[in-house]
């Protein structure tokens, strides 16, 4: 299955709430779930009561879109997810919230996880010193992950480097600005997470 490649902004119409794929413009004037919040397409504004199945359905789908997860990953996380211990629903987080693109992101090196997914995959960070490409790549306790010493140079990531130092980064991470590297301190918590999802929707519908 290919990657989505249309309008990301879209993704957040069709969700009816802010997803922040776009970074800094998600938080200005152009955000497009503020100036038309409503579905895209000409049946868009159309009010539409949603079963129990599409409550769920779209849970899942808002997931997936705010990860940029495909459906056979994200199907793959909560198989591993409902085989671990605990609440299926919170493993399932967790295990994207591990993903190195996310932890990127989280760390103020990225606007957008779409953009972190790039950088990782153009073989700009390290993670303990050795370099990491895959995006997918589950980070663990312990864990440093730092931008290459020659990426630093290029003017985009003095201009993370300059950005990041005003970010707040959540409490399972630590971050050094300066020197474009940070740390993965613990697996996070639910309460650490700050995506705008009902994991348990989620649960439900694959357990149908």
């Amino acid at each position: 299955m290919a990657r989505y490649t249309d309008s990301t902004c879209r993704l957040c119409r069709r969700e009816g709430v802010k997803l922040f794929l776009k970074g800094d413009r998600c938080y200005s004037d152009k955000c497009a779930v503020s100036r038309r919040a409503y579905a895209p397409g000409q049946h868009g504004q159309r009010r539409k009561k949603l079963s129990e199945y599409g409550l769920q359905l779209r849970e899942k789908q808002k997931a997936r879109r705010i990860y940029g997860v495909l459906e056979r990953q994200f199907r793959n996380y909560y198989v591993k997810a409902s085989r671990q211990k605990g609440v299926t629903g919170e493993n399932l987080l967790v295990l994207l919230e591990r993903r190195l693109d996310n932890v990127v992101y989280r760390l103020g090196f990225a606007d957008s996880r779409a953009e972190a997914r790039t950088l990782v995959r153009h073989g700009h960070f390290t993670v303990n010193g050795r370099k990491v490409n895959i995006p997918s790549y589950l980070t663990r306790p312990g864990e440093v992950i730092a931008v290459r010493p020659k990426s630093k140079e290029s003017p985009r990531f003095k201009e993370i480097a300059a950005a990041a130092a005003h970010r707040t980064v959540p409490a399972w991470l630590r971050t050094n600005p300066a020197d474009l590297e940070g740390e993965v301190l613990a697996f996070p918590t639910r309460d650490q997470i700050d995506a705008n999802i009902q994991e348990h929707l989620i649960v439900e519908l694959y357990s149908r």
